[in-house]
Parts: C-alpha cells; sequence; structure tokens
C-alpha cells in the first residue's frame, strides 16, 4: 500500500479518518460495552430452557463478533464458523459475496476463547451450518433491550453503534488508520508519490500487535506510532533513525548502536515508538513552533482533563491518532486551551522508545 509521507510539521489530509462525530454518531465506550457483553453473557449461562439459551447464545455470539471485529451486522449473519473461525490463529474471515475476496481480522485471544466457548455449548451440528444465519430484525431487537436492560438508550444498542464504537476505540488505542480501514473492511486511501509501502503482511503483523497489546496492557506509555524504519544514520556511540507511518507521519529517535544491534534495525524493519505523555509538550500556536523538538506534529485538542496540580491534554493529529500530554495545571491556564483548539505537540528524539517486532 503505498504511502505519501508529508512534512511532519504540517497538518495531513482527513481523508479517510475514523472517529466520533456529534449527535448521531454516538458512540459506547469501553465500560458500556462491557456491561452490555456482561448482561448477554449472563442472559445465555442462567437459562434453564434449552431452547431459550440456544437463541441467546447465537445473540451472544453475534454481539461478540461486531464488538471485537468491528464487522457489519450482515457480514457477521452470513459466517459459518467452522469455515470461517480459526481458533488457533485467532481470525474471523470476512468474505465478500461468493467470490475469493476476503479479509481476515484478528481477535483477543480471550475472546477467541469465549466464541470457542459458544460454538462447543451450541454442538457441533450447529457449528457446521449457518448458525449465525438469523433475522436481522430478530438481532436488532435484542440488542435494543439489553442497551436498555443495562441502563443505555435504546439506540445505542444498534450493530452500526457497536461497530463504530470498536473503531473508535482502536483510534483511541493508536492503532495505525489503515489497519483500522483494514479491520472494518473500508477502502483505504488512494495516496502517491510513495516512498514507503507497506505490504498486506504488514498491516496484519501492525493488528496483530494491538490486538495482543489490547490484552496485556503492560506499558505504562500513553503514546504509541507503529511504522517501518526508513532511515538509519549511524555516529560515533548513537544512531538517529527514523521511521514512516502508515498514517504519513516520520518519527525520529536516537539509540545507541547497542540497542540497534540488539534489536536488528534496519530499513524497512516494523517498529512501534512509544512516548510517555510527560515527555509530550504542547505549544498553541497557528505556525510551526520554533523549538529544538525533532518531532513536531500539528493537531487538535480533542480533550482536557483538569486536576489540582496537573492536567491531561488530548490532541488528535490529522491521521486519526490521539497524542496525550501531562502538563502542570498552571501551564494549561496560561495557555488557555479549550477542545477544538488547533495545537502542536512536540517531543524530543532522545524520549521515543523502539520496540522491534
Amino acid at each position: 500500500m503505498p504511502i505519501k509521507l508529508p512534512n511532519p510539521r504540517s497538518a495531513a489530509s482527513n481523508q479517510g479518518r475514523v472517529r466520533p462525530g456529534p449527535g448521531s454518531e454516538r458512540c459506547l465506550d469501553a465500560l458500556q460495552l462491557a456491561r452490555i457483553e456482561k448482561a448477554l453473557r449472563a442472559r445465555a449461562d442462567s437459562s434453564r430452557r434449552p431452547d431459550l439459551a440456544h437463541s441467546r447464545r447465537r445473540v451472544f455470539l453475534i454481539f461478540l463478533l461486531i464488538r471485537y471485529t468491528g464487522a457489519r451486522l450482515n457480514e457477521v449473519l452470513r459466517l459459518e464458523p467452522a469455515r470461517d473461525f480459526d481458533p488457533k490463529k485467532r481470525t474471523v474471515r470476512f468474505r465478500k459475496g461468493s467470490g475469493s475476496t476476503y479479509r481476515d481480522v484478528q481477535i483477543p485471544e480471550a475472546v477467541s476463547a469465549e466464541i470457542q466457548r459458544i460454538l462447543t455449548l451450541l454442538g457441533p451440528h450447529d457449528e457446521e451450518r449457518r448458525v449465525l444465519e438469523l433475522d436481522p430484525a430478530h438481532v436488532r431487537r435484542k440488542f435494543y433491550e439489553l442497551a436498555e436492560a443495562v441502563g443505555l438508550p435504546r439506540e445505542l444498542g444498534a450493530p452500526e453503534v457497536i461497530r463504530r464504537s470498536r473503531a473508535v476505540e482502536l483510534m483511541q488505542g493508536n492503532v495505525p488508520l489503515p489497519v483500522v480501514q483494514k479491520i472494518l473492511g473500508h477502502s483505504t486511501p488512494n495516496l502517491a508519490a510513495a516512498y514507503v509501502t507497506f505490504s498486506e503482511e504488514d498491516m496484519h503483523r501492525a493488528e496483530a500487535f494491538f490486538v495482543d497489546r489490547e490484552n496485556q496492557r503492560k506499558t505504562s506509555a500513553r503514546n504509541t506510532f507503529f511504522g517501518k524504519i526508513e532511515t538509519i544514520r549511524r555516529g560515533d556511540v548513537q544512531a538517529w533513525v527514523e521511521m514512516a507511518t502508515p498514517g504519513g507521519y516520520r518519527v525520529r529517535t536516537v539509540i545507541t548502536h547497542h540497542s540497534l544491534e540488539h534489536l536488528g534495525l534496519k530499513p524497512g524493519a516494523l517498529v512501534t515508538a512509544e512516548v510517555k505523555a510527560p515527555w509530550v509538550t504542547v505549544h498553541r500556536s497557528m505556525n510551526d513552533p520554533e523549538c529544538s523538538a525533532d518531532n513536531v506534529l500539528g493537531g487538535t485538542v480533542e480533550r482536557i482533563v483538569r486536576g489540582k496540580v496537573t492536567a491531561e491534554i488530548v490532541a488528535r493529529i490529522a491521521d486519526g491518532t490521539e497524542i496525550c500530554a501531562i502538563v502542570t495545571a498552571q501551564s494549561l491556564k496560561r495557555l488557555g486551551l479549550r477542545v477544538g483548539d488547533r495545537v502542536w505537540v512536540a517531543f524530543s528524539a532522545f524520549t521515543v522508545v523502539l520496540h522491534a517486532y
């Protein structure tokens, strides 16, 4: 997939963004999704009538697939679990029509195990046929009922809202936009003048990394970028490394020669770059700020969390990536920032930590 790399200090195009919007674009957060999931599981497992338990498990299975793959309802209802679900690879295959075109979506390990459990309870006969082939109106009605049962507005139980919520969840987790588009089955923006190419295998590895990170949460770093090494320049003791992201940005870091060799880095290698929020500075300016930071990205303030001593500022850059900065309450007051303001986020190359695949 060709990727155009813009000037890192200029805003990229908004083309193809996936993000929540006002009004009709309302989404569920992770806690609300968890409430619906818990209620569905409890209803399916507590029913003493075999026929009712069977029906509820099918609806629960459909919810899990939409919630963790971001698929459309009609795509899920066409699935044949015995053919399209691979518990070893933890993937679900969505086919386009009756042809050979498809996309594989990675799911978390715990979700894969839960799907396997439900299929086992439904029995081998149901696993072989289209156990998910239910009336869409029936599924929608059950989702609406569950949303109301857990204290949410009825309309937030719609399959489209659950699908959109998954997209937003991924974007807020800094999953690269092209990866989110691939997961949801969107066509990616057609970008010309390519300098770096990301293959389907690259995108799949990125997807697997972020899904696994969802399970593990072993890092305290709030800001994560995925990309491919473009340039390495060796110095006497340290090396300058520049990576290109699928969203069209460059992230620069400086590491020791020992780290370079230990990670086995070379041009074309896939990496993730992490930056802790306290290392990110925020500049309120319409123009590129004059500062010594090696990484300066233009964005818009998405949200602000105010505390007595410190505050959290989350800015979204043009490719949809969220970048979090921790500043003092006094600094926030001095900047006078509000949601929607144009800002620049900056961080030094010495604060970037690289992880190789």
